[in-house]
């Protein structure tokens, strides 16, 4: 693991903070590949496994705690070194949050209910914009589109322009984006879900599911879980199961894929993982 060899290469500097929505749960340790005790070297890992499952991180929620072990690493003379790819977290820490009010939770539970068909087409009436920007299927968008405006009076987007607390301007950011081929990433999420099944992924759906816990909190949505938990049920074979978490590892991937390519500033590196020299990188870091 090269960060581990940089991080001891300059005594040890490093800390390593998690920005994977899904390793913050503790009930995902194998359907999130959280890194194991071997595979972190001796580097101080934060924010991995921290949340339990019956509790929904947001990313105003997981901003709020990278802050903190942000300035805690400054204060102590450490480099404090974000791993992870959710979009919606990165932005939050780095440009802040809409102080939109708390939404009723009637008026949210209502909402949700809707089937996606109904929430788009009531979006497009009283969102368009969003409507416009929001792909038809994202019902998890459409939802928080349509309950803040019905809530509020107001657009999210007329929210967000008054967003808060980022720390983008205050720090010194050395980001790089690793993008490997296509080929190589789909046939890799094949792969990890395969040996995951193998690992110990079942078991960790079947303490999910005996705890009864809301299907629509986070962790139960994570990519595995219902497909697993399908089969459990007996409501597809095995070889179903592994096939439709598969492809929603491929789809997920690639729409992370994508996110990663646009979204974030032009000027951040981007590179494929077999030509980026992460020990070089991060060592110049340590020693800065």
């Amino acid at each position: 693991m090269r960060l581990a060899e940089a991080h001891q290469a300059n005594g040890g500097r490093a800390v390593i903070i998690n920005a994977d929505s899904a390793q913050v749960y503790a009930d995902l340790e194998v359907l999130s590949a959280r890194p194991l005790v071997e595979e972190m070297r001796g580097v101080e890992h934060r924010l991995f496994g921290v949340w339990d499952g019956a509790t929904a991180c947001s990313a105003a929620d997981w901003a709020a705690a990278a802050r903190r072990e942000i300035a805690a690493a400054h204060a102590a003379g450490r480099l404090p070194i974000l791993v992870g790819g959710t979009g919606l977290y990165i932005r939050t820490l780095l440009d802040g949050i809409a102080p939109v009010p708390p939404i009723d939770p009637a008026l949210r539970e209502a909402v949700r209910a809707l089937p996606q068909p109904e929430a788009r087409a009531a979006l497009e009436s009283e969102d368009r914009a969003a409507a416009d920007r929001l792909a038809p299927a994202d019902a998890a968008r459409t939802a928080r589109a349509l309950e803040v405006v019905r809530s509020t009076g107001r657009t999210l987007a007329d929210w967000q322009v008054e967003r808060s607390g980022g720390i983008g301007d205050g720090v010194d950011l050395h980001a790089v984006i690793l993008l490997p081929a296509r080929p190589l990433l789909a046939a890799r999420c094949d792969a990890r879900f395969a040996a995951m099944m193998e690992r110990g992924a079942v078991d960790e759906v079947s303490a999910l599911l005996a705890r009864q816990l809301d299907p629509a909190l986070p962790v139960m949505r994570a990519i595995g879980v219902r497909e697993i938990a399908a089969w459990l049920r007996g409501e597809i074979t095995r070889d179903a199961a592994i096939a439709a978490g598969q492809l929603a590892t491929r789809q997920y991937a690639k729409r992370q894929y994508t996110w990663l390519r646009h979204q974030p500033p032009p000027a951040w590196l981007r590179a494929e993982p077999e030509s980026c020299d992460h020990l070089a990188h991060f060592a110049s870091l340590l020693r800065s």
